[in-house]
């Protein structure tokens, strides 16, 4: 599971440290940030003290109308021994009470220029991010006409070739062989590619090559919302596959559903050409126009017409 330490949103965000450097290296266990506001005016039943806290003008504006001893009293049942950091927002002026408390219980002190509002919706974000489900897949993520599809199968049915066709024709890679997929959001899966082969491509007879110093930046991708699947197998004479395309398939990846298609392979079969076409396809068919519903009607309505002579 991934780390994240109050240091880390040093390194990523404007923000300033203020007061608890001893505290920089606690961890940050929840993507959940709280505004202690209610927590402020004395009532700490509810307080989710391992959540990042944030004050924001409204917080800071009571703050200030407490006597000395309640600022005191408040920030110091705020600054607990699991409290990953307090962040204060709008670039206002920090008491030095707060200061002293902090220090004193090692409670790391963030200031930001930033509004309110906009610093929530940031870190969010990227704790979410960080927080994520992920799981690894074996497979090849490319990004086709700004579709992410993921081409799936065994060992050796041509996966990589295919992607590096599809590369040629001008879409871009995002990761060979194993694709590092995490979920976002309820329906939401990003893929990438593992740091240590990003841009690789692994051809067979040939060996690695680098995508990008061959084909250039706009070659590849560093991630990719995944929107479709593609699962190439050996053809089988013996299995009835579909077409006409009115049945949809889908594989589940952690908690969403993806719409899949199934291509038998054979010699003689451009793979990418296929793919390339599959995936216009499913972007026709997210805009409303379904080639296979369209021919099912017209056959529908044929018939009909027979049998009213």
């Amino acid at each position: 599971m991934t780390i994240v330490r109050t240091g880390d949103l040093l390194d990523n965000f404007n923000l300033k440290l203020i007061a608890g450097k001893d505290g920089i290296h606690r961890e940050i266990t929840t993507s959940d940030i709280a505004r202690p506001g209610i927590q402020i005016t004395g009532f700490f039943k509810y307080y989710p003290e391992e959540r990042l806290q944030l004050i924001g003008k409204t917080e800071m504006a009571y703050f200030l109308e407490l006597s000395e001893k309640l600022q005191r009293e408040r920030f110091e049942r705020l600054c607990t021994d699991v409290t990953p950091g307090i962040v204060v927002t709008r670039d206002m002026e920090i008491p030095t009470i707060m200061i002293e408390a902090a220090n004193q219980s090692g409670v790391p002190i963030l200031h930001s220029p930033r509004k309110t509002t906009r610093v929530i919706s940031r870190l969010t974000n990227y704790l979410e991010a960080k927080f994520a489900p992920s799981t690894a897949i074996h497979g090849v993520l490319v990004d086709i006409y700004g579709i992410g599809v993921l081409i799936t199968g065994q060992s050796g049915v041509g996966k990589s070739e295919t992607a590096l066709e599809l590369v040629k024709r001008g879409h871009r890679l995002v990761a060979d062989d194993s694709v590092e997929i995490r979920q976002e959001d309820y329906d939401s899966l990003i893929g990438n590619s593992p740091p240590l082969i990003e841009h690789l491509l692994e051809i067979r007879g040939l060996g690695i090559i680098n995508v990008m110093t061959l084909f250039g930046a706009g070659s590849v991708r560093n991630f990719k919302k995944i929107s479709f699947i593609i699962d190439l197998e050996i053809w089988d004479q013996k299995k009835q596959y579909d077409r006409l395309g009115l049945d949809e398939e889908y594989m589940k990846v952690m908690d969403v559903s993806i719409p899949k298609a199934v291509i038998p392979v054979r010699p003689g079969r451009n793979l990418a050409v296929i793919i390339e076409v599959a995936a216009m396809n499913f972007r026709l068919k997210r805009m409303g126009v379904n080639a296979a519903e369209e021919f099912s009607e017209r056959l529908t309505s044929m018939i009909d017409q027979g049998k009213e002579k």
